[in-house]
């Protein structure tokens, strides 16, 4: 019974002393973490930290951005232990998270909460840039640069190209930084507009005057609305004199129009010659015709010989005016395909 009793005894020993080693282990681990947010007020527990260990967050990360907070002098109630411990399980930067707020409060000039932090945290934005970014307003080139153009390329009324450069400052509008637009869409906006307004200039000299006339428009259309950003203001940096557009299309349409006026004028001659080729072929069958009647005439004076119809005397007489015409028409200058002198014919 007493070797029982050694025995359990024993074991129980064995067992405490391994507890033992087991707590002073893990109170070695977060002993200074414990102190620390007992002497800053973090109001970081003993077991909070245990439960951190078994939930496998960073509890020196929790710890931390928590005393953090509370020397930042950040009074949130959504700003708790659990609250940090999710946002890390998350998956979320909790001490950018927390840079974030203390930025913020320190501007003076910005409401941001715990919670709204870690929104956009969540969201996939680097909140702490955009607490700077509406602290600091940034600068956008507009193109980009690195861009395949280095310039936005408008036309005025008058034809002639303007390559304009814009630079856009941007303040970021943390209210809207979940769902708003990025800098690209900001990008594509103010280019939009740099286009609309010098496209209805009535010349580009006005637009060289006075760039301002620009800046205003954009400003005007509101090109900031569904966006992470505030357009503070709209530069224009550099502008230049392009080509002559509209004389160089009005050339394109001059030499299209002589190209159309070629054409048809190559189809009415085209149609001329068809014509006058059915007229030469008309001609030759009349001719035929003529042959073919004059062929006919030695025969019906052979028969008129024969039957008496016609006698010689009227025969010389025939043949003596036929004579007398040619003649005459030799004279005159003139030739002609007529019937032919009857004596030859015979």
């Amino acid at each position: 019974m007493n070797q029982v009793l050694f025995t359990i005894g024993l074991v129980g020993g064995l067992m405490a002393f391994v507890l033992a080693l087991v707590f002073l282990a893990i109170f070695s681990r977060y002993f200074w973490l414990w102190i620390q947010s007992v002497m800053t007020g973090a109001k970081v527990t003993v077991l909070d930290l245990l439960g951190m260990m078994f939930r496998r967050v960073d509890a020196r990360t929790i710890v931390r951005s928590k005393i953090m907070a509370v020397q930042a002098g950040i009074n949130d109630e959504d700003l708790t232990t659990k609250a940090l411990e999710a946002h890390f399980l998350a998956r979320g930067n909790v001490p950018l998270v927390i840079r974030a707020l203390v930025a913020a409060r320190k501007s003076k000039q910005i409401t941001l909460s715990f919670r709204e932090a870690s929104a956009i945290d969540l969201a996939g934005r680097d909140v702490l840039d955009a607490v700077q970014t509406s602290v600091y307003p940034k600068v956008i080139d507009c193109p980009p640069k690195g861009s395949a153009v280095a310039f936005l390329d408008a036309i005025a009324k008058d034809g002639i190209q303007l390559k304009v450069k814009a630079r856009v400052t941007v303040r970021a509008n943390l209210q809207r930084l979940i769902g708003g637009a990025t800098e690209e869409t900001i990008i594509a906006r103010v280019g939009q507009g740099i286009v609309s307004a010098i496209g209805s200039s009535e010349s580009h000299k006005i637009v060289l005057e006075n760039p301002d006339v620009i800046s205003k428009a954009v400003l005007a259309s509101r090109l900031d609305d569904q966006t992470a950003f505030e357009i503070v203001s709209i530069d224009i940096a550099d502008i230049d004199v392009g080509e002559n557009i509209g004389a160089r299309l009005q050339a394109d349409r001059a030499e299209a129009d002589t190209r159309v006026a070629r054409a048809k004028a190559e189809s009415r001659r085209a149609e001329a010659v068809a014509t006058e080729q059915e007229m030469i072929a008309k001609i030759e069958e009349s001719r035929a015709e003529v042959v073919s009647a004059e062929a006919e005439v030695p025969k019906a004076i052979a028969d008129s010989l024969l039957s008496g119809r016609l006698s010689i005397m009227d025969y010389y007489k025939l043949r003596n005016i036929t004579a007398d015409t040619e003649m005459r028409q030799s004279i005159a200058g003139t030739s002609t395909t007529g019937p032919s002198n009857p004596s030859r014919s015979n």
